[in-house]
């Protein structure tokens, strides 16, 4: 007696299509993350302001951000329309040339975005309200 299951589920196939999409604007976005991060450097070099070097260091978090998720995107499409219901697939995925590429890259954008988190956006130092007696 043969068993005859569905190759992949619906919803596996909508967020594989879903994933395909989102990932075909990578390069771009990861173009405007180095761009915001050549604005950012340029304003640290500048001695800019903490208000300038905030909003610069938002925006290449922004930017970073969007790239990872582009990035994830294509990782996850990489790893092929069955990983989606499978963790064994995602880990062979992984292991594949494409597979272990984006995920080095995955892994590159969330290092280099928590860096920035850390250290370049500055902090701007709350008002002090004197206590009214």
């Amino acid at each position: 007696m043969a068993f005859f299951r569905p190759s992949v589920s619906r919803e596996a196939e909508v967020r594989y299509h879903a994933d395909q999409e989102v990932g075909k604007g990578f390069p771009e976005l990861l173009e405007k993350a180095r761009a915001a991060e050549a604005d950012l450097r340029r304003a640290q070099a500048d001695l800019a302001s903490v208000q300038e070097l905030r909003a610069a260091g938002l925006a290449f978090d922004r930017a970073l951000t969007e790239a990872l998720r582009a990035a994830e995107a294509n990782q996850r499409a990489t790893f092929g329309i069955k990983s989606y219901d499978d963790r064994i697939r995602r880990r062979k995925g992984r292991a594949t040339p494409r597979g272990a590429e984006w995920t080095a890259e995955v892994n590159r954008l969330r290092t280099l975005r928590e860096q920035n988190r850390l250290t370049g956006i500055p902090r701007v130092p709350r008002p002090v309200v004197a206590a009214a007696r």
